[in-house]
C-alpha cells in the first residue's frame, strides 16, 4: 500500500499550478511562444465562466497531484526529475483527449503551442515531484534540558 501525504500532495499540486500559469501566461510570450492560460481554455469549455475555469485549472492541478503521490515511487530518479517525466502523462493526455474536446486540433494545431505546454507540464510535473519529495520536517519537540 502506498503512503500518501495527502497535505503536501495538495500545496504541491497548488504552487505547482501557480507556476505553470505564471510560465504560461507571462514567460510564454517572452520565449516567443503565444500566451496560454488554461483557465481561459477551461472557461471557455464550461461556458465561459472565468471563475469555474479557474477553479477547474486548480482542481486538475491538484488531483494530478495527488496522482503523481500514489505513484511516484514507480518513477526513476530524484523528485523532481520524477516529477518532470510524470509531466508527460497531463500533457499526452490534454493534447490527445481533452484539447479536441475543448474543439481544437491534437496538439493543440501548432507544434509550437504543443511545445509550449509540454514546458509548462515539465515544469509543473517538476515542481510536484520536487514539493512532494521534500524530507518530512521532524516534528519531535527538543529534548528539555534539567539542570
Amino acid at each position: 500500500m502506498v503512503n500518501i501525504d495527502w497535505g503536501k500532495a495538495v500545496i504541491a499540486g497548488l504552487v505547482a499550478t501557480v507556476v505553470m500559469t505564471i510560465v504560461g501566461v507571462w514567460i510564454a510570450p517572452v520565449m516567443g511562444i503565444p500566451k496560454m492560460n488554461p483557465a481561459d481554455m477551461l472557461a471557455g469549455a464550461m461556458g465561459g465562466s472565468l471563475v469555474l475555469g479557474w477553479i477547474g485549472h486548480f482542481m486538475i492541478g491538484v488531483v494530478l497531484a495527488l496522482i503523481y503521490a500514489a505513484v511516484s515511487a514507480r518513477l526513476p530518479g530524484v523528485p523532481w526529475l520524477r516529477g518532470a517525466l510524470y509531466g508527460l502523462a497531463p500533457w499526452l493526455l490534454a493534447q490527445l483527449i481533452v484539447i479536441p474536446m475543448m474543439g481544437m486540433p491534437v496538439f493543440s494545431g501548432s507544434v509550437v503551442m504543443a511545445l509550449g505546454s509540454l514546458i509548462g507540464h515539465l515544469i509543473y510535473g517538476a515542481v510536484v515531484g520536487g514539493i512532494y519529495g521534500l524530507p518530512q520536517a521532524t516534528l519531535k519537540p527538543a529534548p528539555s534540558k534539567v539542570a
